[in-house]
């Protein structure tokens, strides 16, 4: 998750709906209920230790019969999700880097084509480095790591100190306006909570540490809930010095491209210089998330290509021997985003449908498994090592009720009112995915598709290899239904 470059690229969002009040306390808000979601996310992984992911607990939680099918849904909210991330990191990336050039022009307007072009650079970039630069991955999962966390430090310490005028604790904690969302005054507080849930989308990931930890059953479900809670407490200190900074918020919110960093940036520091070495701070962190996000789109793609679940699944699913990566897959994902992107042309306002359906569909993924969990009397996750205990049952029933509001606020105008080119199209995206996957199924799923090849006969401790993932050992009671003990390939 990273966080400075998430809540840099959708601070247009909050300062339309509401402000202070929306930008600092929908972060806090957002961030007990993602809290909540990792925590109940952890019960499950503690009990079925698999790097599949969601993708797999919702199989081991459900019956031999409905197996398929649920993972069949959650596998398509996953990959849905997977691409829009990606997309809608990259295509941010573009409108900054646009953005850079009217530090010094402030009359530069980028056009679409310029915008399109630019975002489509960026997914080059990104997929070029994933194909020559594989086996550099990990050094750059490292690398990204120490430049976030430098790059927070640098930038709260520059606009502090180079700051001369400074709001004061009122206008931090307690302003509230949302004039300019044409909303009800309550509801443009929720609209703009897209902003915290779009940068907290990414601890789902986690479950991918299964295959390299050991003890996978203790240490991945802390790692799940640790990194939300670290993500929480980082944004809290991004946030408020920026806050104390914040320039006239009808100047940032006129920037033609709907980026205001750059801007902001800026005004704080006195120069177009200075206001560019800080943005360069936040294109780094760009590109180390959009090459970490198309890495997970391709091998979210290979995987469920792997088990047939979407058209052309024999050539996604090839690993191409020179780079030994699913280049196809690769390519595929890199591909739709690319084309994704042509929505640009037809709504100004497209980077808000990209991170509405981005956050909508690796919501409802994580949502399926404790949806199931929860039908189920969450007799499998009883004698889960990370249990919820008596809170289980209602923490499991509040994070179900915020993900079903979240469909439906994400899927909102950030502000009133529309026009064809200021639509939020999330909701179209999403139905255009969910009619492919309907399509699919009838034409092939139901025949052919029988979900990831969860263990099923084994007795409990025993150990079997799984399609090279991390999974767990289960047994089967009388009605096809999993117990399960920790073990990893």
């Amino acid at each position: 998750m990273a966080v400075p470059f998430g809540l840099s690229t959708t601070m247009y969002i909050t300062l339309t709906d509401g402000q202070s009040v929306t930008i600092l306390y929908g972060w806090i808000f957002v961030s007990i209920v993602s809290l909540s979601i990792a925590a109940s996310l952890a019960e499950i992984c503690a009990v079925y230790p698999t790097a599949g992911g969601v993708y797999y607990w919702s199989a081991m939680l459900s019956t031999r019969e409905w197996a398929p099918i649920a993972s069949w849904v959650t596998g398509w909210l996953t990959l849905v999700g997977n691409w829009t991330v990606t997309l809608s990191i990259c295509f941010s990336g573009g409108q900054l880097i646009l953005s850079a050039i009217t530090l010094w022009n402030e009359d530069f307007v980028a056009n679409q084509w310029q915008t399109v072009l630019t975002f489509w650079a960026v997914m080059l970039i990104c997929m070029g480095v994933n194909i020559f630069g594989a086996k550099y991955l990990d050094l750059i999962n490292k690398v990204c790591i120490y430049w976030t966390a430098s790059s927070v430090v640098i930038i709260l310490i520059t606009l502090l100190t180079m700051a001369d005028n400074k709001r004061d604790a009122k206008f931090v904690f307690t302003h509230y306006d949302a004039s300019a969302s044409g909303w009800p005054s309550g509801w443009a507080f929720f609209v703009g909570l897209l902003q915290a849930a779009y940068t907290l989308t990414g601890y789902g990931m986690v479950a991918s540490m299964c295959e390299e930890v050991a003890f996978p059953e203790r240490e991945v479900p802390k790692a799940i809930v640790l990194s939300v809670l670290a993500a929480g407490i980082t944004g809290v200190i991004y946030l408020i010095p920026i806050l104390f900074v914040l320039p006239d918020v009808q100047t940032l919110l006129g920037v033609a491209n709907g980026q205001p960093i750059g801007l902001l940036f800026k005004t704080v520091t006195g120069s177009a210089a200075g206001g560019f070495g800080l943005l360069f701070l936040i294109l780094g962190i760009l590109f180390f998330a959009g090459i970490g996000a198309l890495t997970a789109a391709s091998r979210c793609t290979y995987a469920f290509a792997r088990d047939g679940a979407i058209p052309g699944s024999n050539i996604w699913k090839k690993v191409d021997k020179r780079f030994d990566i699913p280049l196809m897959a690769l390519v595929l994902s890199t591909a739709v985003d690319m084309l994704l992107g042509l929505i640009y042309f037809g709504s100004s306002a497209a980077f808000n449908s990209f991170t509405g359906v981005a956050t909508i569909c690796l919501s409802t993924s994580y949502g399926m498994p404790i949806l199931i969990s929860v039908l189920r009397g969450r007799n499998a996750v009883k004698n889960s090592s990370y249990s919820l205990g008596r809170f289980g049952y209602f923490i499991n029933v509040a994070t179900l009720a915020w993900i079903c509001l979240a469909v439906v606020l994400f899927c909102m105008p950030v502000s009133l009112p529309v026009a064809p080119a200021t639509m939020n199209y999330a909701s179209v995206v999403f139905a255009g995915f969910a009619l492919i996957s309907l399509a699919w199924y009838f034409i092939s799923g139901r025949k052919n598709f029988t979900g990831p090849p969860v263990p099923t006969d084994v007795a409990p401790g025993e150990e079997v290899p799984v399609a090279g993932l991390a999974v767990v050992e289960s047994r089967q009671d009388r009605n096809g239904d999993v117990e399960a003990k920790g073990k990893k390939m």
